[in-house]
């Protein structure tokens, strides 16, 4: 089963081809949510071999509207991972030492060493979409970046990161919802900021510029996942089916390395103690 839709490389995106609504054939959340406690037990496995084994890192980028569950994604997929190989960071405007260098500068310093899980809340994107519908650059600025993250991105796969990127796809409906739910509910009213309702006035623009990054930026070594954002609980499965399906692979060839390691560390250890 496909849990969230994959784009190929050079695929042309419409974004109302994808129902943001879709939970495939799970139509009960505590089915899916018990589906996520195994894939969360896996992915905990999994992150344990790869920071063991130190041959790759993993950097998963989270994008997406307001209120389409950036922060509750990391916070629901990735509780059971080891917090000592993992970093969550959360880009906000540009400071003026960054504005100072090319717009990927910033993003290269936060990219996961060897044998980290890195998380983006937000990204190198941004700079394709916020600047694009505000106007803060010139067309034949923004315009050429999108070649610019594919070389990017292309480094770092040569370099054994695998990248996923998720783009958490929730309708104007729901986030209206999500948005006036904030309003009533005062544990969750921080999460306010009067921006949220004046970005609403963008929605379209904002559609269409993230149509444009995920067709132009979409590759075999960094590809982008539409995931449907408006039932949280599926939201959360997607990226946990996605993430532990793209690293089963790597699983034979760390444990591999580890039993060598682990089989010439015994081999020391008995000649120390002859």
């Amino acid at each position: 089963m496909t849990y969230a839709w994959k784009i190929d490389d050079g695929k042309s995106v419409n974004l109302a081809d994808y129902d943001p609504g879709n939970t495939n054939d799970y139509h009960d959340r505590d089915a899916a949510e018990a589906a996520l406690q195994k894939l969360s037990d896996e992915l905990n496995e999994l992150q344990e071999l790869m920071s063991a084994a130190g041959h790759h890192s993993l950097l998963v980028i989270l994008q997406g509207m307001d209120t389409s569950g950036k922060d509750g994604t990391i916070r629901h997929v990735l509780s059971h991972v080891n917090p000592q190989g993992c970093s969550v960071i959360s880009f906000k405007e540009p400071t003026q030492e960054e504005l100072a260098h090319d717009f990927l500068w910033r993003i290269h310093k936060a990219v996961p060493s060897k044998g980290v899980m890195g998380i983006f809340n937000r990204s190198h994107y941004e700079d394709v979409l916020i600047v694009r519908v505000h106007n803060l650059v010139p067309e034949s600025v923004w315009s050429r970046r999108y070649k610019e993250i594919n070389h990017f991105e292309h480094l770092l796969a040569r370099n054994s990161t695998i990248i996923l990127k998720f783009f958490l796809h929730v309708s104007a409906e729901e986030q209206e919802r999500r948005l006036l739910a904030r309003e009533q509910d005062k544990d969750k009213a921080w999460k306010l900021s009067a921006s949220d309702w004046s970005e609403r006035k963008y929605w379209q623009d904002y559609q269409q510029a993230y149509e444009d990054a995920l067709t132009n930026c979409s590759t075999k070594e960094a590809p982008w996942y539409i995931v449907p954002a408006d039932h949280k609980w599926y939201r959360n499965l997607a990226v946990a089916h996605t993430i532990v399906h793209t690293m089963r692979p790597y699983e034979k060839e760390w444990k591999t390395d580890l039993e060598i390691r682990g089989q010439k560390e015994l081999e020391l250890i008995k000649k120390m103690r002859a």
